[in-house]
């Protein structure tokens, strides 16, 4: 079983450029109302429209904050060349690299463009 996380956004091309760019990802899938990320050949994250019904109905309320309570982790064994798009992709950090005192790693935290929180940490 793997996990393929999949956020409601208000613009799914604006969020996946920015994605993309951030996880250093490619489309797989592209379009206005749903896109995928793809790293090393795996999906990663899934972004939907938050309007957009299709077969299942809308994703979220969009009168609500997005992720309220939800953190959106990564592992990842680049953590400096993570870091380094995070810099250039001008994300809002909401905590800066820092050594995480449980887990003993690296840890960077922030808001991607709809305000979910996005962690980034290098393997325990």
């Amino acid at each position: 079983m793997r996990a393929q996380p999949l956020l409601a956004v208000d613009d799914v091309q604006r969020a996946g450029e920015w994605y993309r760019k951030v996880l250093n990802a490619r489309s797989g899938h592209g379009g206005q109302d749903y896109e995928q990320l793809i790293v090393d050949g795996h999906m990663i994250l899934q972004l939907h429209r938050l309007d957009e019904g299709h077969h299942h109905g809308t994703i979220g309320d969009p009168s609500l904050a997005r992720g309220n309570g939800v953190a959106i982790w990564f592992e990842t064994t680049d953590f400096d060349g993570t870091v380094a798009r995070v810099r250039k992709a001008a994300a809002d950090v909401v905590t800066d690299v820092h050594v995480n005192p449980n887990a003993g790693h690296r840890e960077i935290w922030l808001r991607d463009l709809d305000g979910y929180l996005v962690v980034f940490a290098e393997p325990a």
